[in-house]
């Protein structure tokens, strides 16, 4: 049977192809693309077999009659990870990029069978060694965590090494001045000397690189669901629209592991195929999307606010979106910093799944989110307790996730707080809880909700006593979600009084738009 990563297409869904790509043919030998390529095309099998290998030339799967090669870089336009070489006799049809994801909103069960796919083998690739790209740098570097976490929110297959548990990263970095540590290993050979985010963005092929001055209707600041989803209605109802993301298209909701309440999706849906539909979605019509992009001020003005970024660039546009979202509390306690990234995270996806099978790990939170990771690691074979301070889960978790909490064995304990860590060299082996309470744990998981990413709008919009943008009547603006500037909005997370719910604040995100027109018709008018 086949799994998400060999699906095959039908009879008819290849003739379909047909019509708009090229049928082609090679022989044994042929690599149809290699690791380190820009891009590829996308290929349907009609007849023969292709081998998809590692760098190091393993054979990872293989596809047959009917199958598909590719995964998210195919959509991304990421450097590719692999290689994919004919070892019998093929015959199939290549079809453009661009044209695919055409056929992606035309053909609703080839974009089921497709981006389904794509979104299994990418996290196929992250529980892989040796694929992607490779991170050498020293645990107590501040540079090597901020790779590394810019690593796991872009969703790439990485490799990290550390100098002092690997001789051939020590021998290389030794050759480094310290300024130049850590190194990137890019897939195709090329290294990166201690880049920033958008270096290393750019390196990969992610996102688009902006001019020094952008001109746009609509800039939307925070590529999560409501930024994705005003970026959707705004460029479909004609706004030239351009989103900024600061790290990873899809926000919070892009890490989730399954979104169960989401309407129209009965069988749930993760949060990385939601967000790839959502920005597949935006690009169709032709909203632009850049990162990792950072605004650090706004300047109101009367026909144009203008934004400047932290790489120098400025966005001048005629109306604004505040979607910033917010950012992960942080546990209050001692020697944090020397777990995080190694026994001590903020998502848990396929590769901390892995690594924490029949292991005692503890979850921190009462949300949904802190629900459905605890739920996550326990279907992948961990021992779960899920921490929290509150003395009933109702009072801020969905029941059915309550429910699924205990259908897995995940261990509840109420009116518990972490207040220590003890371990060794990063790698966590008990909690102290506020009781005195020793736990052994070798994982820990948090999910202590969020604080708005605000700091960077100074006095510019007001914005309530722990730092979300107030809109409507409470900013005293016109519309319902208009700060106290005309022509800037909030949406989402950062929003004073907002429900933190991903179909809330796609909701909010689109319903911006209608205020977006209003505020704009009288330019139009006079102009």
């Amino acid at each position: 049977m086949a799994t998400p990563v060999t699906r095959i297409l039908s009879d008819s869904q290849l003739t379909m192809l047909a019509q708009h790509g090229e049928e082609r043919s090679a022989e044994v030998g042929v690599k149809l693309f290699e690791v380190g390529d820009a891009t590829y095309e996308f290929i349907a099998i009609r007849q023969g077999a292709v081998a998809v290998l590692d760098g190091a030339g393993d054979e990872i799967v293989r596809h047959g009659a009917n199958g598909f090669l590719g995964e998210m870089n195919l959509l991304s336009g990421q450097t590719v990870f692999l290689t994919a070489v004919v070892v019998e006799p093929l015959r199939y049809i290549a079809v453009d990029r661009e044209v695919l994801r055409q056929l992606l909103f035309d053909d609703s069960s080839l974009s089921d069978v497709l981006l389904s796919a794509f979104v299994a083998r990418r996290e196929l690739l992250q529980q892989r060694e040796g694929i992607g790209i490779e991170i050498l740098g020293p645990r107590q570097s501040e540079e090597t965590r901020r790779l590394l976490d810019f690593a796991r929110r872009q969703r790439l297959p990485y490799q990290w090494q550390d100098p002092d548990e690997n001789e051939a990263a020590a021998a290389a970095l030794a050759q480094l001045d310290p300024d130049q540590v850590p190194l990137v290993r890019l897939p195709g050979g090329a290294e990166l000397r201690r880049p920033s985010n958008g270096e290393l963005s750019r390196a990969l092929g992610i996102g688009l690189k902006l001019s020094e001055r952008e001109e746009v209707d609509l800039l939307v600041i925070g590529g999560g669901p409501a930024g994705l989803g005003a970026a959707v209605y705004g460029a479909s109802e004609g706004l030239d629209t351009l989103v900024l993301e600061s790290t990873v298209l899809g926000g919070q909701a892009g890490t989730s592991r399954r979104i169960e309440n989401y309407l129209g999706f009965p069988a749930g849906i993760s949060g990385s195929e939601l967000t790839s539909r959502a920005v597949t979605q935006a690009r169709k019509f032709r909203a632009r999307t850049a990162t990792p992009y950072r605004a650090t001020t706004i300047e109101p003005g009367q026909e144009r606010h203008l934004v400047k970024l932290d790489d120098g660039n400025e966005v001048a546009a005629r109306a604004i979106l505040i979607a910033t979202g917010a950012e992960y509390c942080r546990l209050p306690v001692d020697g944090l910093d020397d777990y995080e990234g190694r026994s001590v995270f903020y998502a848990a996806g396929p590769p901390e799944a892995q690594l924490c099978g029949a292991q005692r790990v503890g979850v921190i939170g009462g949300g949904n989110s802190a629900a459905q990771a605890a739920i996550w690691l326990a279907r992948g074979g961990a021992l779960v307790t899920l921490l929290h301070r509150r003395g009933d889960l109702g009072e801020t978790m969905s029941q059915y996730l309550i429910d699924e909490l205990e259908r897995y064995g995940v261990a509840v304990r109420d009116r518990s707080e972490v207040t220590a860590l003890h371990g060794s060299d990063g790698q966590l082996e008990e909690v102290t809880l506020s009781d005195g309470t020793q736990m052994p744990l070798s994982f820990l998981f948090l999910f202590l909700g969020a604080s708005p990413c605000t700091e960077w709008l100074g006095d510019v919009v007001a914005r309530d006593r722990n730092g979300f943008v107030l809109t409507g009547a409470d900013a005293e603006a016109d519309g319902l979600l208009e700060t106290s500037v005309a022509g800037i909005y909030a949406a989402g997370d950062v929003r004073a009084g907002s429900i933190k719910r991903c179909a809330t604040a796609i909701g909010e995100g689109a319903t911006v738009v209608r205020f977006v027109h209003e505020h704009l018709a009288p330019a139009r008018v006079s102009g």
